[in-house]
Formats: C-alpha cells, structure tokens, sequence
C-alpha cells in the first residue's frame, strides 16, 4: 500500500534536490525519497546490530601491485577470513594499478573487521567499506 505524505522545504533545497534527481535519473522526487529513506534504514541497521547480526558489505580497493608485497597481504586477508568473501573482483586498471571488489556476508563484527583491516592496509590508494543490506527489512 502506498501512503501519500507532504514535506515543506525551502526553495534553495529543493531546487538542489531536484538537480541531484536530474542528474541522477531518477523519474521522480518521491522514488528518490524512497531512496534517501532506505539509504537511512540500511544505516540504521548497521548501528543497531549485534557483532553476531548477519550482514553484508561491498569492499572497494584501488591499490599498486607492485607496492612491496601487497597484492599478498591482500589476499592474505582474505584467505584467513575466507567465509566471509561470497564474491571477489579483480580488475587490471593499467600497467600498475589494480581494483578489487569484495563482497563480504557474515556477523556485523567480523564484517566488519575485515573490511575496515583492507582499507587500512599499508599501500592502499583508495579503498572503501560500503554497508549494504541481506533485503530483509526493506521493502
């Protein structure tokens, strides 16, 4: 059932918003709404959960394979937390720079642990722990 409601907003915002819809794609203000509020409810998920909670998380790495070692250490982590890697993507980017996609599914701690020990490690250029959500509470 859809239920319709009304917001005021200031006229600077919403010409903002609107432009952030553009350039989005979106076909309207209210399924980028829906968005904004799901986007708050994954967030709220991850904050209220237990270590023991099941989550998932994408992992994004952007990092020099030939930078001492590691290219291992990288997937030295992986193989030491491997039931927590459901899917890995490995893409040359160019003659040094490498990207990996992680996607990781297990209790909220462990998750995160990973994720985060990926980021941190030494020589990486970018990396990024993004929560995402098992589906179950959104609709």
């Amino acid at each position: 059932m859809i239920e319709r409601i009304g917001i005021s907003l200031e006229q600077e915002l919403l010409a903002r918003f609107d432009e952030v819809i553009a350039e989005k794609g979106y076909e309207n203000r209210s399924e980028a709404i829906r968005d904004l509020i799901r986007d708050a409810l994954v967030q709220r998920e991850w904050s209220r959960s237990s270590g023991e909670d099941e989550k998932v998380a994408v992992v994004t790495l952007v990092y020099d394979h030939d930078a001492s070692s590691l290219a291992q250490k990288l997937a030295h982590i992986q193989h030491e937390n491997h039931r927590a890697v459901v899917s890995a993507l490995h893409v040359h980017m160019d003659e040094h720079n490498c990207l990996e996609v992680l996607v990781l599914r297990g209790g909220a701690g462990e998750v995160l642990r990973m994720g985060e020990g990926l980021v941190a490690t030494k020589g990486v250029k970018y990396g990024k722990l993004v929560p995402a959500t098992t589906g179950h509470d959104l609709r």
